[in-house]
């Protein structure tokens, strides 16, 4: 035990501490990274988006099948472009392969990591630096969007590059160069061209409580001069500008358009991307999406607000609260959109669970955040045995594992807690936290059969016809974003059962596929077409996008 304790007081002040992060977001993330197929519906469209970039060279349009979607920034969809490129130029992979796809997201959750370790140094020391670096990796909510192709994660490191910045102009404004204020501004133009005006709000935000805080208009705001808004500005739009100049000629106006219409996206699929929450979603749903060191921010909080004069503790509260307040008053209610107020976060616990001077957290708070601590860890262990049983009907061995894991990391945190070591206790967490999420990412999800109906369905129809070109597949009653992934941006997508039967009908060598809720309207049409189709195989399994079990027919006509 004592030298456990050791290796946990030495780790925070080890001489390469980006090189020990990097291997711990390696650990924490690379279980399922590989395995877990592609899902719906945010990460298919953003991956096929993509697809269709690198299969047809257009680098200026963002279609997903025949539907443009312009009025979303290009910038994921460059960076998995060119991950795609890459790992096909090295033969490592293909443009088939979900995981070529999650590339960004993985290296720009580890840039976020990375990001605030060197910059949280001149926040709250080295050691709060690299146990605020070590929590933000292991919050789950990040595991889980490092293993989504999409925006999240990459957006999320631009934005820690930015903030930690804009924390060095705040602290020294004087020490603040030239070339620090235009990375600034060029990481605030990459984040426009990944999702828009939500990275530069985090900074805005946080500036305009800053600028209130310390009354900047007697003080001058010397940190806002010395970031150089009169050409840092000019610079963010310039960075961001290229994209949209060209996107705006290639559509001939029409991006303009549809940007000030509905959203194209949720044509395919009928996505729907708002999210209702009650108010306090964020902070009920906070011991999950920060587990496992959530605990340790709940009992940070009472000290963080009282040392709010301190400069660097102004700052980090003025990036994590206004975001948070943000997110909670809008619709749209998913974990995820709170992340980039989780490094303030991790940074804030981390400097006072290492601050020998710190005012204790109430005792109510500190039985509570452990309690949520060791509920969240058996509630996923308890989901992750559940998974097999309610998809599939079947127990997973491999599951169970899930139990002795969230044991021993109730364990363990619980009695070094006792000792009265939050900051030991919490990097404990993280390293705890390894094997129970592997078992979860890596032993349970890719291994379920019912929600993975698009792989199964594709694996289908290329038994049934090798080769066949996408355009000659139709389905009707599931069309979900992941069978074009799996099969190609051309497949038809059907209205009912009566146009599946029309189709099949008007081509030699076709094949449609039709669920089982159109599947008496698909068979009267086809009598009244005078067709007989003839069964190549069935699909069933769960949508999950839908919320309801599906059985897909596979039909062609002829030998």
């Amino acid at each position: 035990m004592q030298a456990l304790r050791d290796f946990l007081d030495r780790l925070p002040e080890t001489r390469r501490p980006l090189r020990w992060l990097a291997l711990l977001c390696l650990l924490l993330w690379l279980p399922g990274f590989f395995t877990i197929p592609a899902g719906d519906r945010d990460e298919s469209r953003f991956a096929q988006a993509s697809r269709q970039m690198v299969e047809t060279g257009d680098y200026v349009r963002i279609r997903l099948g025949e539907v443009e979607r312009n009025k979303k920034p290009a910038g994921i969809h460059w960076a998995q472009a060119t991950s795609v490129h890459v790992l096909e130029g090295l033969r490592l992979g293909t443009r088939a392969d979900i995981w070529a796809y999650r590339i960004p997201s993985l290296l720009g959750a580890m840039l976020a990591v990375l990001a605030t370790a060197q910059f949280g140094r001149s926040l709250v020391g080295r050691r709060a630096a690299f146990l605020g670096a070590a929590m933000l990796a292991g919050c789950f909510v990040l595991g889980v969007e490092t293993h989504i192709a999409k925006t999240d994660a990459a957006l999320l490191g631009t934005i820690v590059v930015a903030m930690g910045l804009m924390g060095r102009a705040y602290l020294a404004p004087g020490q603040f160069s030239a070339r620090q204020a235009a990375g600034f501004w060029l990481m605030l133009g990459g984040a426009v061209l990944l999702k828009g005006p939500i990275g530069p709000a985090v900074p805005l935000l946080a500036g305009i409580t800053l600028f209130a805080a310390d009354r900047g208009w007697k003080s001058g705001a010397p940190w806002l001069r010395a970031l150089r808004p009169g050409w840092g500005i000019p610079l963010m739009v310039l960075a961001a500008a290229p994209w949209f100049i060209a996107v705006t000629i290639a559509t001939e106006g029409r991006f303009i358009a549809d940007a000030l219409g509905s959203d194209m996206l949720n044509k395919v699929g009928g996505a729907d991307e708002n999210h209702w929450g009650p108010p306090g979603y964020y902070f009920l749903s906070f011991g999950i999406a920060a587990f496992p060191a959530a605990f340790l921010v709940l009992r940070a909080a009472p000290g963080a607000w009282a040392d709010r004069l301190q400069p660097a503790t102004r700052f980090l509260l003025a990036w994590a609260v206004p975001v948070w307040l943000m997110f909670e008053a809008v619709t749209t209610k998913l974990p995820h959109y709170a992340m980039p107020a989780y490094p303030a976060l991790m940074l804030l616990a981390a400097a006072w669970a290492l601050d020998p001077l710190r005012r204790q957290a109430p005792r109510w708070l500190s039985v509570f955040s452990l309690v949520v601590a060791i509920l969240v860890a058996f509630g996923i262990a308890a989901v992750a045995v559940a998974l097999p049983v309610l998809a599939d009907g079947r127990v997973s061995l491999v599951a169970l594992l899930a139990v002795p894991a969230a044991a021993l990391f109730s364990a363990g945190v619980w009695l070094v807690l006792r000792d009265g070591a939050p900051a030991r206790a919490a990097l404990l967490a993280v390293l705890l936290a390894v094997p129970l999420q592997a078992v979860v990412l890596e032993g349970v999800l890719p291994r379920l059969t019912a929600p993975w109906i698009s792989p199964r369905l594709a694996a289908l129809v290329h038994q049934a016809a090798p080769g066949l070109p996408d355009e000659r597949f139709g389905i009707t009653g599931y069309h979900e974003p992941s069978l074009m992934f799996a099969l190609g941006g051309e497949i038809r997508l059907l209205r009912g059962g009566e146009e599946a039967a029309r189709f099949l009908a008007g081509e030699p060598g076709r094949l449609a596929a039709v669920s089982d809720r159109e599947e008496a309207r698909f068979r009267t049409e086809a009598a009244a077409l005078g067709l007989v189709p003839q069964e190549r195989g069935t699909v069933a399994g769960f949508n999950y996008s839908r919320g309801r079990r599906v059985a897909i027919v596979l039909y062609g006509v002829g030998g």
